[in-house]
């Protein structure tokens, strides 16, 4: 069963700037992902700016697509094995990417809403993989991975 809260919306101030998927930046994408069972969920429908060729998107939304719903996958996760829910009061852990592969399947239609799917992986106290399908409609455009670490304190300014 899936929930309306995204991990996103949740993130503190001093780190929701992502042009993926931080909810501050106003010009972002703003990639939203939720719990969907075991598997995390983003939906997002692409704007038409976001096209490589007419009717087909372009595939770097895909692979920042993947990339934010990766450490978004894993901050759930990390916060749900601390014993913690999305929108419990307490504050999730942030992730940065320490890797990002991107398989494109298929060609992407543009004005279809695209899902992203991930399974969850933990492979370190620190470090999460996420492998992600995204679809859209019936159709699986792209595979990826995600090596999500959390993110060093430094990456905090003050």
């Amino acid at each position: 069963m899936g929930t309306d809260k995204s991990i996103q919306d949740y993130y503190p101030e001093d780190y929701a700037w992502c042009y993926g998927c931080g909810r501050l930046n106003e010009e972002g994408l703003h990639f939203k992902t939720r719990w969907q069972g075991e598997q995390t969920v983003t939906v997002y429908t692409p704007r038409p700016e976001h096209s490589a060729i007419p009717g087909f998107v372009y595939g770097g939304l895909l692979a920042s697509l993947i990339d934010c719903h990766g450490t978004g996958s894993a901050s759930m996760a990390l916060h749900r094995k601390n014993g913690q829910e999305i929108g419990d009061g307490t504050e999730p852990p942030r992730f940065v990417t320490a890797s990002l592969k991107v398989d494109f399947m298929k060609p992407t239609p543009q004005d279809v809403p695209l899902n992203a799917i991930g399974t969850i992986e933990e492979i370190h106290p620190k470090k999460w993989k996420i492998h992600t399908e995204v679809f859209a409609g019936d159709i699986c455009c792209a595979k990826g991975e995600v090596v999500a670490a959390v993110m060093p304190a430094s990456f905090i300014q003050s």
